[in-house]
């Protein structure tokens, strides 16, 4: 039985925020206020559409977005972490549940050379359209009140592992790394043998501190392990291996 890495990417697989970041292939890298404050909270897939389409009537072409994006930084040892699990596949499985989009995470992947480490890429499905603009669309719709109307990631995960059963595979092991508020959902399809691994001092190991001997319909079972570096990741992988 293998083990299956699931990672956020944003804040966790690189260290900054890659739809923030493209905002620095702009001249003088900022936004219009115009732009720039129409965001409405839940609808970050929206207002990034409008980001993009700025972006490309600024005539900033593909290539240039894409080296920009290829500059961003990956969090201290998940380059090491990436090679390991890319050198390992025979026992372990890593997908990407992201609400960036699959242009950037593409990118950056491939400029470091690591795209091998992961099997599967799950985020909103951005292309560029007939101006050579870059467009980006909701993953999906869903019912769950807690995550933003483009991705709740438990029911990407479940989904998954669904399919993955189907196909005769079943993990030992899910560790779980991500940072943000909108990873606290799937944790709760976790089992007791899973580790859920927020990121010190970011909003997941807060909520979950929060959640930790409260009563209420949202439990998580897993073992919960907060990460500085991939490094941490990376050692309790290697511990479970060998267990």
């Amino acid at each position: 039985m293998k083990i299956l890495m699931v990672f956020d990417f944003d804040h966790t697989v690189v260290d900054a925020n890659s739809d923030t970041w493209v905002v620095r292939c702009l001249p003088d890298k900022t936004l219009p206020g115009s732009v720039e404050n129409s965001y409405r909270k839940g609808y970050w897939t929206e207002y990034m559409g409008r980001v993009l389409n700025y972006i490309g009537e600024q005539k900033v072409s593909p290539d240039r977005v894409r080296s920009v994006m290829e500059t961003i930084p990956f969090t201290a040892g998940m380059t090491e972490l990436l090679t390991f699990i890319a050198e390992n596949k025979s026992a372990i499985d890593c997908i990407v549940i992201s609400d960036s989009n699959t242009l950037f995470i593409e990118w950056i992947l491939h400029a470091a050379g690591l795209q091998a480490a992961v099997d599967k890429v799950f985020t909103n499905p951005a292309k560029l359209n007939e101006l050579g603009h870059i467009e980006v669309q909701c993953y999906h719709s869903h019912a769950c009140g807690q995550c933003p109307v483009n991705l709740c990631k438990k029911k990407v995960l479940e989904l998954y592992l669904s399919l993955q059963s189907d196909a005769g595979v079943e993990y030992e092991q899910i560790f779980y790394a991500g940072d943000g508020g909108n990873d606290l959902c799937p944790t709760s399809c976790l089992r007791g043998r899973d580790v859920v691994m927020p990121r010190k001092g970011y909003t997941l190991e807060k909520l979950l501190a929060k959640l930790e001997g409260q009563e209420g319909n949202f439990s998580v079972r897993a073992k919960n392990i907060a990460w500085s570096s991939g490094t941490d990741i990376l050692r309790e992988l290697k511990a479970s291996m060998q267990s």
